[in-house]
């Protein structure tokens, strides 16, 4: 949103544009707190001023960009597309290796990036977001290591790389050739007060629209208040997941928006575990309110039925290696007779799932947290 993360943004512009040796930038963060949402605007805006070279956005939900040998194939092709010097560097390499793709990272690296960039000097900027989301062995990052190879023969090049504070990453940034070439910007250390008048902007905006642009319910004029937007503000404790999905809940269009957030911001505050302060109290609220009579204990059989229904569906939607579409479950599921029984199994979690209108397009969670909760041990399973 136009107007928030001011401060990490300009750092992010000042790095590009220094001339210093940081030729890497890591920009860390735990689940939730905006490190792919800062990543695109900081592509979007030096793509738009002539610097971005080429981008890689990881993501576990999709077999070619959860997949390593994708990376640098991809990266060479942007570039090639950015830049005539270095396509008239890649096509030689290409007809003499046309199965490059399927070679080692290595090779590939050596062969598409750093040969056409040793030639033509090209001064430009890579982003790779999300490293943390691609399927990696190594025990440490096999696209770090292999960066520390090479970078000191590209000095032009500057790397924009994002990812969860995971062991194999934070062992790929320690070796020798990297740390001292790379800054680290660890975003769930911006000072809470920075954090929270982006999130307070983005409550109050988001929640305006929704007021005026639904003309089917009857919203107070001071809607919404100042104080509920601070409880929300207190609740999403740094996270911007949780505003999203908070704002996701409340335009829910077959509900009331001012009982929605009436509601919301009555959930109780829990804050127990890295990686869900705040959030874990939103989705236990979403999930209470949705099955609110329903439960392992309960002792009416149809609420048991409906219980065992859910869990079938979020355990498959959730732990699937694969993303499933409503089709695909029906036909996984003997519970189910027909994808309308998937359909309405799902009802209640639009505000945490991404459910296409498509039955044959696959369901995607909205971000990994709320799979990490309720696969948590912690987490009860009475919620």
């Amino acid at each position: 949103m136009k107007g928030t993360r001011r401060d990490v943004l300009f750092q992010l512009e000042s790095w590009l544009n220094d001339d210093k040796d940081k030729h890497v930038f890591w920009l860390n963060g735990l689940a939730g707190t905006g490190k792919s949402t800062i990543a695109q605007t900081f592509a979007e805006t030096s793509f738009a001023d002539g610097k971005l070279g080429a981008s890689f956005f990881c993501s576990r939900d999709f077999d070619d960009r959860r997949n390593l040998r994708k990376i640098f194939p991809t990266l060479a092709f942007q570039l090639a597309h950015r830049y005539p010097q270095f396509r008239e560097e890649l096509l030689p390499v290409l007809a003499a290796s046309p199965d490059v793709g399927r070679e080692s990272l290595c090779s590939q690296m050596e062969k598409l990036i750093v040969g056409p960039f040793k030639t033509t000097h090209i001064p430009t900027l890579i982003i790779v977001d999300a490293l943390d989301e691609c399927e990696d062995e190594e025990p440490a990052s096999a696209i770090l290591s292999i960066l520390s190879r090479y970078v000191e023969q590209i000095p032009h090049i500057k790397f924009f790389i994002t990812g969860r504070p995971e062991r194999r990453i934070r062992s790929g940034f320690r070796l020798a050739a990297l740390r001292p070439i790379t800054e680290v910007f660890k975003l769930h250390e911006v000072e809470r007060p920075l954090v929270d008048i982006d999130i307070k902007l983005f409550f109050r905006t988001r929640l305006t629209d929704i007021a005026k642009n639904r003309s089917d319910c009857d919203v107070a004029e001071d809607w919404p208040r100042p104080s509920d937007i601070d409880t929300l503000c207190g609740k999403a404790a740094g996270l911007f997941i949780y505003a999203s999905t908070a704002i996701k809940f409340v335009a829910s269009p077959h509900h009331q928006p001012p009982k929605r957030l009436t509601l919301l911001v009555s959930f109780p505050q829990n804050t127990t575990h890295e990686g869900e302060s705040g959030i874990d109290s939103l989705y236990t609220g979403i999930l209470r309110h949705a099955y609110h009579d329903i439960g392992p204990d309960s002792q009416k059989p149809e609420n048991e039925e409906v219980y065992c229904r859910f869990r079938s569906v979020a355990g498959a939607v959730l732990l699937a290696f694969n993303p499933l579409s409503v089709d695909s479950l029906s036909y996984l599921l003997h519970d189910f007779d027909t994808p309308s029984d998937i359909s309405t199994a799902l009802n209640s979690l639009h505000s945490l799932l991404l459910i296409p209108e498509d039955t044959e397009n696959s369901i995607r969670t909205f971000h990994k947290s709320f799979p990490d909760f309720l696969t948590d041990p912690k987490t009860p399973d009475s919620l």
